[in-house]
């Protein structure tokens, strides 16, 4: 196969692990299906709520020599282009319903919460985050949905046109200079001194309820997939890194599903930030240090989440660091069509299609793999094209609707 992803492969790390025996009870009483029910009664009766598709690239499964390639399409989601409006809007919900009950002693529904019922509470609560980009303006989608208000914090490298998509929300912008785990401290202090309710998709100590809860909306994914999947059964499983709470959704969920047959999953992560593949190698959480300069904005983290480590460790068996240039050639190709419709995805969308068709060239990482024409790989394109400016720039085409 001659491709231009031959010789991308930046880091790599095997680590045993595939996630054999059924899913463990430790594990499983934090992430499983009855979470993932609960969360799903919740955000199907969201407006504009519809599972979005599992697509078949039929001709990329040919270039890469593998029997199939199925890639869950995020661009649609609720109209934010990507998968992180489920976990942040569910967290804002579930905050809200809490404060809600605290206060009258009654359970909201969820039509009463988005009549503003409870508006005369709603409208004191301010939800922080820090975002590379979607789970901020998950949050800030969240909040104007539910009726309170949202100060998002996004870091240095953050463009100025997913920061503008946030603000169209109604969230308060706050840029600081550092990297993404800069603005997760910056929003926690901020959230401590004003009051206001933090609603990160990373956890460290002391703070793991509301991650879970970010991580359990995920699973609505995972929910869909399943079913979309019928009898189609994944080897393969490339996922994208960042702090690990959407890998850890992920690999909860097929696990508990597939038990000792759960596929063998890769997580992929940018050079610059791979901070589960530097955890896997060291045995522990480990942190990547620097500004994590990426065009992957989504995966710029340099620590794991301590809630989603156990699941990543457990059942992660291969890390592979890519460049940027992988993920640009993915854009082009998924946006080209190959033979099919066009697909429309960003940076950190087309980073798992990026690293499975970079293992897919190199021969060694092939055969650990275990990549062969029977091969059924499973994607999730986590976003469409939510820097419009950065998807032409990267396919000299013009955008005219970014799913």
């Amino acid at each position: 196969m001659t491709d231009p992803y031959t010789g991308m492969i930046v880091d790599a790390h095997h680590a045993d692990q595939r996630g054999t025996g059924s899913y463990p009870a430790t594990l499983a009483r934090a992430l499983n299906s009855h979470f993932t029910a609960d969360a799903l009664a919740i955000i199907s009766q969201w407006p504009g709520y519809t599972p979005t598709p599992l697509l078949a690239l039929s001709g990329m499964a040919a270039d890469a020599g593998v029997g199939s390639v199925l890639y869950k399409h995020e661009a649609s989601r609720f109209g934010l282009g990507s998968f992180k409006a489920l976990g942040g809007g569910y967290a804002v919900f579930r905050l809200l319903a809490q404060r809600i009950e605290e206060e009258t002693g009654h359970v909201p529904q969820v039509a009463d919460l988005l009549a503003g019922c409870y508006r005369d509470i709603t409208r004191k609560v301010t939800v922080t985050c820090a975002t590379d980009g979607n789970h901020g303006r998950s949050v800030a989608w969240g909040a104007s949905l539910f009726g309170c208000n949202s100060v998002i914090f996004v870091h240095g490298t953050v463009t100025r046109q997913r920061a503008e998509e946030i603000a169209r929300l109604g969230a308060r912008i706050v840029r600081d200079p550092g990297n993404y785990d800069d603005a997760v401290r910056a929003a926690n202090a901020a959230g401590e001194a004003n009051g206001w309710l933090v609603v990160s998709d990373t956890s460290y100590e002391g703070y793991m309820t509301v991650p879970l809860d970010v991580m359990r909306g995920y699973g609505v994914l995972l929910h869909e997939t399943l079913a979309q999947l019928g009898n189609r059964q994944p080897t393969h499983v490339f996922l994208q890194g960042g702090v690990g709470g959407f890998a850890a959704a992920i690999i909860s969920g097929l696990w508990e599903h597939y038990g000792e047959s759960c596929p063998r999953i890769i997580i992929v992560e940018p050079e610059n930030a791979a901070c589960l593949l530097l955890s896997a190698r060291n045995g522990r959480p480990s942190v990547v240090s620097g500004l994590h300069d990426t065009i992957m904005a989504g995966l710029a983290c340099g620590e794991p989440s301590l809630v989603a480590w156990p699941y990543v460790e457990g059942a992660v068996s291969n890390y592979l660091a890519i460049p940027d240039e992988a993920v640009r050639v993915a854009i082009r190709q998924l946006a080209q069509g190959r033979g099919q419709p066009p697909v429309i995805a960003g940076e950190s969308g087309a980073a798992g299609l990026a690293g499975f068709l970079v293992a897919a060239t190199d021969a060694p990482v092939r055969q650990t793999l275990g990549l062969d024409g029977q091969s059924c790989v499973l994607l999730i394109g986590t976003e469409g094209a939510t820097d419009v400016q950065m998807w032409e720039s990267i396919t000299g085409r013009r955008l005219e609707q970014p799913t």
